[in-house]
């Protein structure tokens, strides 16, 4: 099941969600973003899910926010899709998995911040170009990413806009592992199965244990929110966009 773009799969405990645009190499529609938060807050509500596999068809994870889209339907209203979905994320209860082949841009590195498990290809890429674009970072990857990799290394990935391949990604621990071509999926569904053989109870309370304050967490996202938004009004913002559709013209 699922809408256009987006294939939302059971199996077991499992819930997959798949980025399913490959011509546009996943990027996400404010569409996508509703569907996501809506399938994110179906697993929380749901006692027989345990696990969230996050994966995009094709060549690419995510090419993150599809600009066009994006400018159409910016997200200033009170409660855009995008931070509905971000939100999810930060809140989620279930453990989540993403399988990540190709490029993963934005949101679709950032999102990896907040999964317990995060597989990649030989392939990925992992860029952030938040700043290149004339905005800031969402998904509290400023708190979470100088956490995770300490704040020198942040300011690479944040400030300079450094893409960053596999094996880089595994060294500073933004993913758990590299896997052959074409198995991230199959390696994203092997966690799961293992740990649909433990006790739920433990399985869950103990991510909960693990998680960062989410009070902190939240409270990150709703202050980049409020800078990203004012960001969108900018000469620099739109410059970059007049830049990008004249690029496409």
């Amino acid at each position: 099941m699922g809408i256009q773009d987006l294939s939302l799969r059971r199996s077991g405990d499992m819930l997959h969600v798949e980025l399913a645009r490959p011509a546009k190499r996943n990027a996400l529609t404010a569409e996508m973003y509703a569907a996501m938060a809506a399938a994110l807050a179906e697993a929380e509500s749901n006692s027989s899910i345990h696990t969230v596999i996050f994966s995009g068809e094709g060549k690419a994870f995510c090419a993150g926010n599809d600009l066009a889209d994006f400018v159409a339907r910016p997200p200033t209203e009170p409660d855009p899709p995008v931070f509905r979905f971000i939100r999810g994320l930060a809140q989620a209860t279930k453990i989540l998995i993403a399988a990540v082949q190709g490029r993963a841009v934005g949101i679709g590195t950032t999102m990896l911040l907040h999964c317990d498990f995060v597989l990649a290809e030989p392939d990925t890429e992992l860029h952030m170009p938040f700043v290149d674009l004339a905005l800031v970072p969402e998904a509290a990857s400023s708190l979470l990413l100088p956490n995770l990799v300490g704040q020198r290394r942040a300011a690479e990935l944040l400030l300079l806009g450094e893409r960053i391949g596999a094996e880089q990604a595994l060294t500073l621990g933004l993913v758990n592992k590299i896997v052959p071509a074409g198995h991230a999926q199959v390696e994203a569904r092997g966690i799961a199965a293992r740990l649909s053989e433990k006790p739920s109870g433990a399985l869950l309370a103990t991510k909960k244990l693990m998680k960062a304050s989410s009070h902190e967490v939240l409270a990150r996202i709703d202050a980049e929110r409020r800078v990203f938004v004012e960001r969108l009004q900018t000469p620099e913002f739109l410059k970059k966009v007049e830049a990008f559709f004249a690029a496409q013209a």
